[in-house]
């Protein structure tokens, strides 16, 4: 309510007025704005360093307890020295402070450059005094460098901290934007600076040093907001970037255990003040740095920390951890508004199911946050139901996830097509629009250039290279339809899937269309996550243009097979399959199976144990021996009497045998070899040796890995 009472002004006594605030207003010089730190976290070079422990890069990390110090020789040869600080963008510099260690200049210049080759000063002096040095200066240039040419006594130059302020774009820096979450139940809405806001969103995930480069784009395919996960002294670049831009960010405070079930650390809200102190000192002091900055949108504390907690307690203490981790993230969102009042505060959890404790436990958020990817469209029905007082934002969401997806028939979570992740933004999107007054928009998941398992499932811009998801964002949020776009892999099909033979070749058939009429190129790759939980990719061999004919990896177990289909523009169409690798069959009778089998040792003890001897003989391609984590090892099978065979199949485990021979005895005490290696690299070796004895073993002498020796399988036959 406007509690304003009204004035009656006479004609006269409003025109001496209306002179009088002109007056007043002629008088009083508009407010500087105050310029942004630039410096901080960017790429740092010096001349020389004193050792590895007061490199470059300790002058510009904001940490005044750690310092670069040039190297200190004869005099002859200790000046000059220089500190110099890419600041990754070419801005306008308007101050410079030094904040020298005992070691300082007497004379020195501030330098800037554009290229780091052809330099100019900004500032010079012949009687520098130490101490803090607070610098005003007039210029420009993406480089920024302290060049000094005479020292005070006998040391080199040390500063704890080296840090150039200014802004981006040739402009001086805006003020903060004054952002609020304003209107009544179910009619809400963001503003910043009293103008509506629609979070229009990516999670960000580039490195924060290419946020200058990167911004652009965004801004051009109509993205208003990137969301992080943590905020430190890292992030001035990132906030530069996307003020210089026209962009906002959602600042991040990572609270254990993030990232859901299974990861981020087990912390105990109840009793463990000190990491609770730790934390609120944190984001205290990263609030404060940058609670100015343009380019703060929001501030959210922790990330699917109340649904993670399951993977750390149960029972009662579950519940009593989740209550007081939301009760600190009160106190948390409290410490916030009293050091900034100009933006919001959130938390973001994985399940509706935590907004309960929001709203008992946390009141003083302004708004809620959520990660929903295939159920994102129950959002609205579970805030509906739940009777809650406060607007949402959706910060993770797109196609369903590995968790949410139904198996395939290898048993592993069957990953969407291309079309289907594209259709999953566009759905999501759908879904939060559908909620007006209260879904304030979202940071849709992900922009990022990693090209691994999770990569390919989520980026979509992966390995830098542009999705259809990625098109489909930027229609989303800026209606734009135009340039070339990724080929379209409309099915992806394999020979074999279930039996694919270890080192063999299947066939691989896709339809593939570039919208655009451009010819297309192919690669191909594997991933092994579901065997040992790699993320990474590993090129496959194919010949062919389609079909194909792929060559499958030799170790055995469920891989992953990626087809990447390029148009020579930037965009890639990716889809994926997934394979069972089992060992090649052999022919005739397999005299090991069942036989009586014995080691030099055997893991009784650990995950999964035991791993005796006869598990390598008994036809299970599941089961297996494994040894002591010492060499050399034995594995030996007694044929019973003497018998004559020609192959002999080892199945290893991750934990194979670089160097080791097959060798026969008739008596289990004489030993000679029939095969011999010293480049074995794991997967499946199928020997065609001959030989004849009662007794055949594998004699291993070198470790492929830092464990033992293990084998699924140890065949003996005779075809």
């Amino acid at each position: 309510m406007d509690r304003t009472l009204p004035v009656t002004v006479r004609p006269r006594s409003a025109l001496a007025l209306a002179v009088l605030l002109v007056l007043c207003w002629l008088a009083v010089p508009p407010a500087a704005r105050a310029a942004s730190l630039l410096s901080q976290g960017k790429a740092a070079t010096a001349s020389s360093s004193e050792g590895a422990g007061t490199p470059a890069s300790a002058a510009v990390d904001g940490d005044a307890g750690t310092r670069w110090s040039s190297a200190f020789a004869d005099p002859a040869h200790a000046d000059p020295q220089w500190l110099q600080v890419d600041l990754g963008a070419t801005a306008t510099i308007t101050q410079v402070t030094l904040n020298w260690e005992s070691a300082y200049a007497t004379a020195f210049e501030i330098q800037v450059s554009d290229d780091a080759a052809n330099w100019h000063p900004v500032y010079s002096t012949t009687t520098g005094a130490g101490g803090v040095q607070t610098l005003s200066v007039s210029g420009s240039g993406r480089y920024v460098r302290m060049y000094g040419t005479h020292r005070v006594g006998g040391y080199g130059y040390s500063l704890w901290e080296f840090q150039v302020s200014g802004s981006f774009g040739g402009t001086t820096p805006a003020g903060p934007g004054v952002v609020k979450v304003t209107g009544s139940q179910g009619n809400w809405q963001l503003t910043v600076d009293g103008a509506p806001y629609v979070v229009k969103g990516l999670t960000w995930g580039p490195p924060v040093g290419e946020a200058a480069t990167r911004m652009p784009e965004l801004h051009e395919a109509g993205v208003n907001t990137v969301r992080t996960w943590g905020t430190d002294a890292t992030t001035q670049p990132l906030l530069d970037a996307a003020a210089a831009n026209g962009l906002k960010v959602i600042n991040g405070f990572w609270l254990q255990p993030g990232g859901g079930p299974g990861s981020g650390g087990c912390v105990d809200y109840l009793t463990d003040t000190t990491y609770k102190n730790t934390m609120l000192g944190e984001i205290q002091r990263w609030v404060t740095q940058y609670r100015d900055h343009a380019g703060v949108l929001m501030w959210n504390v922790g990330n699917e920390s109340i649904l993670g907690m399951q993977n750390c307690y149960s029972g009662t203490q579950l519940e009593q951890e989740r209550v007081a981790y939301t009760q600190f993230v009160e106190q948390a969102a409290q410490a916030i508004h009293a050091i900034d009042a100009n933006h919001p505060v959130t938390s973001t959890d994985a399940w509706t199911g935590a907004w309960p404790y929001y709203k008992a436990y946390a009141p003083s958020l302004d708004l809620y946050s959520v990660n929903a990817y295939k159920q994102v469209c129950q959002v609205k029905q579970d805030w509906n139901a739940g009777g809650y007082t406060k607007p949402y934002i959706v910060t993770e969401t797109g196609p369903a996830g590995e968790w949410e997806v139904p198996n395939d028939a290898n048993g592993v979570p069957a990953e969407p097509t291309d079309v289907q992740k594209r259709d999953g933004y566009v759905n999501a999107w759908n879904c939060i629009l559908g909620h007006p007054g209260v879904a304030l928009g979202a940071t849709l998941f992900h922009y990022g250039s990693e090209g691994d398992f999770g990569g390919v499932w989520f980026n979509i811009t992966t390995g830098n290279e542009k999705r259809l998801s990625w098109y489909a964002v930027r229609k989303l949020y800026s209606g734009r339809t135009d340039g070339n776009t990724p080929p379209v892999i409309g099915s992806m099909n394999l020979s074999r899937t279930t039996d694919v033979p270890a080192g063999g070749t299947f066939t691989l058939t896709a339809d593939v269309a570039d919208p655009d009429g451009d010819p297309i190129t192919y690669t191909m790759g594997y991933n092994s996550k579901y065997i040992n939980g790699a993320g990474g990719l590993i090129p496959a061999q194919f010949t062919g243009g389609g079909p194909f004919t792929v060559t499958a990896p030799s170790a055995l177990g469920v891989w992953k097979l990626y087809l990447y289909a390029r148009d020579g523009h930037g965009n890639v169409g990716i889809e994926t399959r997934s394979l069972r690798v089992v060992a090649p069959p052999v022919s005739g009778t397999n005299l090991a199976r069942g036989a009586v089998t014995t080691a030099s040792s055997y893991q009784a003890d650990g995950p999964g144990a035991p791993y005796p001897p006869q598990a390598a003989t008994d036809g299970d391609a599941n089961t297996r021996w494994a040894s002591d984590w010492s060499d050399p090892q034995w594995l030996q099978v007694d044929l019973g009497h003497s018998q004559s065979f020609d192959h002999v199949q080892l199945i290893w485990e991750s934990a194979y045998g670089k160097a080791y021979e097959i060798q026969v005895s008739d008596d289990g005490t004489t030993w000679h070899s029939v095969y011999t290696t010293t480049t074995g690299d794991g997967g499946v070796d199928d020997l065609a040796i001959s030989g004849t004895g009662r007794y055949v073993r594998m004699s291993a002498t070198q470790r492929g890995t830092t464990y033992g020796y293990s084998l699924y399988e140890f065949g003996v036959y005779r075809t």
